[in-house]
């Protein structure tokens, strides 16, 4: 089978013990991007199989019609970036480990480092001392400020024992299903939601962008931040209205740590997000680890050995498959 590997930027994957799954393969990397349908279907124009990292190229109608050996595409967790009816039609199966069990530790992980970072003006200081100069200014200390988690799954679990560890006050806010399941476990679930956003030192996001999901963080909800709280977002920008964050930190009232943006890569300097004051960003780093690609990208080349034994795994369209295909 050919398997071409799309937007390994870092030439990482050939350097990890995952990569060995694929021994027999004839497999090509590409390490840099390229967003133009007709110019990557010309690259990959002989794949038989896809690997996707995470959301970095979408999957369309498209690029799909230009690639008539393509039988797979092999990935992990959420795919909005690709048109599932799209792979249907062109008979391409989409088989993709939604992790049900296993956290991104790393994504909880960069949470609290840039929880850290803007609290302790870690960037500025830097910056100073390396400038030649010494202090750039006054931080703030966690222990006993609150940190509101929107979103009560395994990530923001995560998230909350360390907070915790650090002696921070911890509530939860989710969707009428989620605030049961927390209240179940005897945590601290807001009064209302208002109260959250509200009463929050920190919100930090930790929702799975779906249809029901996108935009369900609102301009309303950001103005009921108290000034100088920190939203941080390592989970995926369209679950903020679109540009209500940007309208707020205009304002100058409240700050923000992101990792995640409308339109990446974002290269574009004058953007708020980049050029705010009372901005952290990151460029969507919160599962870019050896480790986390190790163990994701495991996950994907077992799919692709599941599917050349004839045993697909993890199916998403599974209507496409048959024994022959």
């Amino acid at each position: 089978m050919k398997v071409h590997i799309l937007d390994d930027w870092f030439d990482t994957l050939r350097g990890l013990p995952c990569f060995e799954k694929l021994t027999g393969y004839d497999v090509t990397v590409w390490t840099d991007h390229e967003p133009d349908p007709a110019r990557l279907a010309a690259r990959v124009q002989d794949a038989e199989c896809l690997v996707l990292f995470r959301e970095r190229t979408k999957i369309t109608q498209d690029l799909l019609g230009r690639l008539p050996k393509l039988k797979l595409l092999s990935q992990r967790s959420v795919y909005p970036h690709v048109d599932v009816p799209a792979c249907t039609d062109h008979k391409v199966l989409l088989c993709s480990n939604m992790h049900s069990d296993t956290p991104s530790y790393a994504a909880a992980e960069l949470t609290l480092a840039l929880i850290l970072s803007s609290y302790r003006q870690i960037p500025e200081q830097v910056a100073s001392v390396r400038s030649g100069n010494w202090q750039a200014g006054v931080g703030r200390t966690l222990r006993g400020r609150t940190l509101g988690l929107y979103g009560y799954g395994r990530i923001g679990r995560a998230v909350a024992g360390y907070a915790e560890a650090l002696g921070m006050n911890v509530q939860w806010w989710s969707s009428e299903e989620g605030r049961a399941r927390a209240i179940g476990d005897g945590v601290k679930v807001a009064e209302s939601r208002e109260a959250f956003f509200g009463s929050s030192d920190i919100v930090s996001l930790h929702v799975r962008l779906k249809p029901e999901t996108r935009g369900i963080i609102t301009d309303g909800d950001l103005s009921q931040m108290s000034p100088r709280s920190l939203l941080v977002n390592t989970s995926r920008s369209g679950l903020i209205t679109p540009g209500a964050l940007e309208q707020e930190i205009a304002k100058g009232r409240i700050f923000a740590a992101v990792d995640v943006f409308d339109n990446e890569p974002l290269l574009e300097k004058s953007n708020i997000l980049l050029s705010h004051r009372n901005v952290l960003p990151t460029p969507h780093i919160g599962y870019v680890t050896e480790d986390e690609f190790d163990l994701q990208f495991s996950d994907i080349f077992d799919q692709i050995n599941a599917y050349t034994r004839g045993a697909p795994i993890h199916m998403i369209n599974p209507e496409v498959w048959s024994p022959t295909a």
